[in-house]
């Protein structure tokens, strides 16, 4: 083993009490997309007791940090999320969040509940390590921590999209991404990834069904917008079993929240319902925009109510570009072994990275967080989410290896 290696070694040691340090103390202090203060702060105050050049309130709270090496080079970017979601936690950690908020005007519980605050962690171990050997680095490392990967708040603009209109891929100018996100459901020790479409496009649609009140008892003098909601529910999965060619790739329409009425008594006059949409191809994802435009307000003008359907842009599609791809596996197998590298098929889970992907070549992989032998690991965004610790290390190593080797070789 070279010197340098043995360094690096001993760093990854000592480095590690303090992700896990970190971890805890984010998990404990969760906050929303766009209001990740506190978090940016000490974030902020990690990079500049490293000597990083610092930038603050990127995208309203993101923290981009810029290390240059000993010698001119490439531009390399490493991107975390940082914000939380509005989740009530229910596991019984020493370090849990008893954190409340308000979402959409509701209180909520505020819970790390899709492991942002491990990302957070590894990114700025990575940054302490890094800054330590910066004579080893040939080009220049942006830090980039993100907020509101899981979506600005109503009426804000935030996320990955803003970031890059601001202009964070510039100045320098990047020449690859990476990114990395920890997964429940994969074993501590490995690294799964994809070349090309990873992960799917993502968009959130919003339906207004118009009907007409009545009481309850005299249901023939409605409209039922509840009834009719139903029916769009039912004929919107119609264009996934049998519309669109799953053959091709994955598709999936999902009705997350559903609003209507104030008594038992009461036919309301409205409904609102809110979803999301998944796709892996293009072609499907304007297929199924086309499609429901049509038939949401065709089933409700067959119960003689009216509706409006709004579908958002959305985030598009999570592409390992195919020729850094190649040429980063070696790393991978190097860091991890070759047996705890996987090549998975794409999922239908959803990244902003995407935007960065869409400017600059990058690649994003899964980094396993689930205890070796669990068979029943609790899913993201879920109030009983939870990841085991020790395979956080093997991020800050893949990650720093990443970085050297990329602008070294």
């Amino acid at each position: 083993m070279s010197s340098f290696a043995q360094e690096l070694s001993n760093d990854f040691k000592e480095i590690e009490s303090k992700v896990i340090e970190w971890r805890r103390y984010f998990h404990q202090n969760p906050e929303l997309s766009n209001r990740e203060f506190n978090t940016a702060k000490k974030i902020a105050k990690h990079l500049k007791s490293l000597g990083i050049k610092t930038q603050e309130n990127v995208a309203k709270t993101g923290v981009v940090g810029i290390l240059e090496g000993s010698k001119p080079g490439k531009v390399v970017a490493l991107r975390a999320d940082i914000d939380a979601l509005p989740v009530i936690e229910r596991n019984d950690l020493p370090f849990k969040s008893t954190v409340k908020s308000t979402y959409l005007g509701k209180e909520v519980g505020v819970m790390h509940a899709c492991g942002h605050d491990t990302h957070t962690a590894i990114l700025m171990g990575v940054a302490e390590i890094l800054s330590k050997h910066k004579d080893q680095i040939k080009g220049t490392v942006k830090f980039i921590f993100q907020p509101a990967e899981e979506g600005a708040p109503e009426g804000e603009e935030g996320g990955a999209e803003l970031m890059v209109k601001e202009g964070v891929l510039k100045n320098p100018n990047v020449d690859a991404i990476f990114g990395l996100h920890i997964a429940s459901g994969f074993d501590v020790g490995t690294i799964s990834y994809k070349s090309g479409g990873i992960m799917a496009a993502s968009q959130t649609f919003k339906i207004n069904v118009k009907g007409k009140q009545s009481h309850g008892s005299r249901p023939w003098a409605s409209i039922d917008p509840i009834m009719i909601s139903a029916k769009i529910i039912d004929g919107l999965q119609t264009i996934i079993s049998r519309e669109v060619d799953l053959t091709n790739e994955g598709a999936v329409i999902t009705v997350g929240k559903i609003d209507s009425g104030v008594r038992s008594n009461i036919i309301p006059e409205s409904a609102e319902m809110i979803g999301t949409i998944r796709t892996l191809d293009y072609g499907m994802q304007e297929q199924i925009n086309d499609r429901m435009k049509e038939m949401v307000p065709a089933i409700a003008k067959s119960y003689r109510a009216e509706a409006s359907i709004e579908i958002e842009k959305g985030y598009p599609i999570t592409f390992n570009d195919i020729d850094l791809t190649k040429q980063v596996l070696p790393t991978l197998q190097k860091v991890a072994g070759t047996k705890n590298v996987h090549e998975i098929k794409a999922i239908t889970g959803a990244e902003d990275f995407s935007f960065f992907q869409k400017e600059v070549p990058g690649f994003y992989f899964f980094l396993g967080g689930k205890t070796v032998g669990n068979t029943n690991p609790y899913p993201h965004h879920t109030p009983d989410f939870i990841i085991d610790e020790s395979g956080m290390l093997l991020g800050v190593k893949t990650m720093t290896q990443l970085t050297f080797d990329f602008l070294n070789n």
